[in-house]
Formats: C-alpha cells, sequence, structure tokens
C-alpha cells in the first residue's frame, strides 16, 4: 500500500522533496532580481533628489549628522514643497525672510512660528500658506531659528533665480499640427524626435492622469466638480508661477485641496509641461510617445 502523498487537509507532504524547494527558491530569486532591474533602469525624473526642490543635500549620512535640527525639521516635514533657501517657489526665499527680520531677535521668532503652524498669508503676498499644527511650537520654532541664521546675500533672491523662469531659460520653437508657430521655454520633444515627448513632459503625463485627472479630467480636457479645463486656464494668460502657486496652497472653497508635501516644485513643473503642451496642440490626448517606448 502507497504512504498518502498529502497531509491535513489536503496540503502536499514535502518530506522527498526537496527539489521542489530548490526551484521555488531560484523562480523567486529571479523575480527579484526582474523588479530590482526594473527599477534600476527607471527613467530619471526632474523630481529626483529633494536638492532640486531648493532643500540642500544632506550628502553622506557623516555629513547629515552635522545638519542644523531646524534644516532636519523642515525636510522631514513639508517646507521645501513651498519654499527654497535661495529663490521664491511659492512661498519667499529662505534667505529673503532672514533678511527681513534680521536683527528683531525672540520677537520675530515667536512671530514666525506661530504663523508656521497657524498659517495664513498677508506678509509675503496673498497665496496662503497651509497650517502646521502637526509640528508643535518647539520644532517650529528651531525651523524659524534655522530660517534666521542664515546669511542673505547681497543681490535678492528673486532677481538672481525667478521661480518662473524655465529651467534652462532657453526659448523652443515648434510648429503646430495646423502650422501654428509657439514658443516655449521648455523643450516638449526629445532632441531630433518630434514624434517624442521628453522625459519631464511624460512624467507630467503619468502625474496628471495618475491625480489630477479626478477633478480636471483625463488628458487636461475638464472634467467633474467644476473644475476647469486646465489647457484653458494657460491659454487665457495663467502663468506657471500661478500654477504652481495654485497647485500648493490649493484652493478651499473651491475644494482643491492643496498638493503641497505630496508632489515636489519639480513634478509640479513636469504637470504644467504637460498641460501646456497640451494646451498649444503639440501633445495630443492618449498616451504620448516617449522616450521609455
Amino acid at each position: 500500500m502507497k504512504a498518502s502523498m498529502t497531509g491535513r487537509n489536503g496540503i502536499p507532504k514535502m518530506r522527498n522533496h526537496a527539489w521542489t524547494i530548490v526551484a521555488v527558491g531560484a523562480f523567486c530569486s529571479a523575480c527579484t532580481a526582474m523588479v530590482a532591474l526594473a527599477l534600476a533602469i527607471s527613467p530619471p525624473s526632474r523630481a529626483a533628489g529633494t536638492a532640486a526642490s531648493g532643500a540642500p543635500s544632506s550628502g553622506s549620512s557623516t555629513n547629515s549628522n552635522h545638519e542644523p535640527a531646524g534644516l532636519k525639521d523642515a525636510k522631514a516635514s513639508d517646507c521645501f514643497a513651498c519654499h527654497a533657501i535661495d529663490h521664491k517657489v511659492v512661498g519667499p526665499a529662505y534667505d529673503e525672510v532672514a533678511k527681513r527680520y534680521a536683527g528683531q531677535g525672540d520677537a520675530a521668532v515667536d512671530k514666525l512660528a506661530k504663523k508656521v503652524i497657524e498659517g495664513g498669508s498677508g506678509d509675503w503676498g496673498s497665496v496662503a500658506m497651509t497650517p502646521h499644527a502637526d509640528l508643535g511650537e518647539a520644532r517650529a520654532r528651531t525651523i524659524v531659528e534655522w530660517i534666521l541664521s542664515l546669511k542673505p546675500s547681497g543681490v535678492s533672491s528673486a532677481a538672481a533665480k525667478p521661480a518662473a523662469a524655465g529651467p534652462s531659460g532657453k526659448t523652443y520653437t515648434y510648429k503646430t499640427p495646423d502650422g501654428t508657430g509657439v514658443k516655449l521655454d521648455f523643450a516638449v520633444f526629445l532632441p531630433g524626435q518630434q514624434e517624442k515627448v521628453s522625459d519631464e513632459v511624460f512624467t507630467g503625463y503619468e502625474q496628471f492622469n495618475a491625480y489630477c485627472n479626478r477633478c480636471h479630467g483625463d488628458d487636461a480636457v475638464g472634467g467633474a466638480y467644476a473644475a476647469p479645463d486646465l489647457r484653458h486656464s494657460l491659454s487665457g494668460g495663467m502663468t506657471y508661477q500661478q500654477f504652481i502657486d495654485t497647485a500648493m496652497a490649493g484652493r478651499e472653497a473651491k475644494g482643491m485641496p492643496s498638493w503641497a508635501g505630496f508632489f515636489t516644485p519639480e513634478q509640479i513643473r513636469d504637470i504644467y509641461e504637460y498641460v501646456k503642451a497640451r494646451s498649444v496642440g503639440l501633445v495630443p490626448a492618449g498616451r504620448p510617445p516617449s522616450g521609455q517606448d
């Protein structure tokens, strides 16, 4: 009589099947290697790296141990989604804040820590800063003290590096399918390949159709909840600065959330470039051909 090949609940016995374990292990190792390879060859995004957002790079683990506590707390929060040290993003450059409040001591720390916690607008424009009650007074003060410790440069940050300027400072001229000439401050297509969009535009397409489409419609054609067709907004004169201000601050009265802390400024720039290219007719609806194809 043959011994049963199954144990309790019909589960196969593995006693005499060591080769099965080896085969399964080899298969899992192969799967792990394939996933690792896919991650390794993923195309780089302009959003990669914190330093690109205006936050100084930590560098090696040894250097990160010497970072001021305020800088560490600012990086751990969403501060660098809307601010940079040396140029305006949505909110003012930190060195401009240090310059304005230089020499005011604890009074400035008290005022700014309260503003960080409660949010609000008025001191630097009409775009409201989102509240950060979760930071608590101690961490808010630590961040503010680090900001005020910065040494302002002799040149105005806004003049030195305006946030609304294109990343490269170049101008690109294209013709739409109907023959209309358009000039943009970013490259829509890969060099010498007008049929394939740039990595930034493609990343913008992916981000938009993963998140923004819920209210603004697939491929930026307008959508539900009375959210505007962003192609029309940009064609009507909305600037990049207005675009990123709105994205990062949100519009609470209209039900639009703040995307600060979720998207980096670089990712918002990618989304802007995609929508802008759609608005001028250079990129049609649907998945655009890219360097990944």
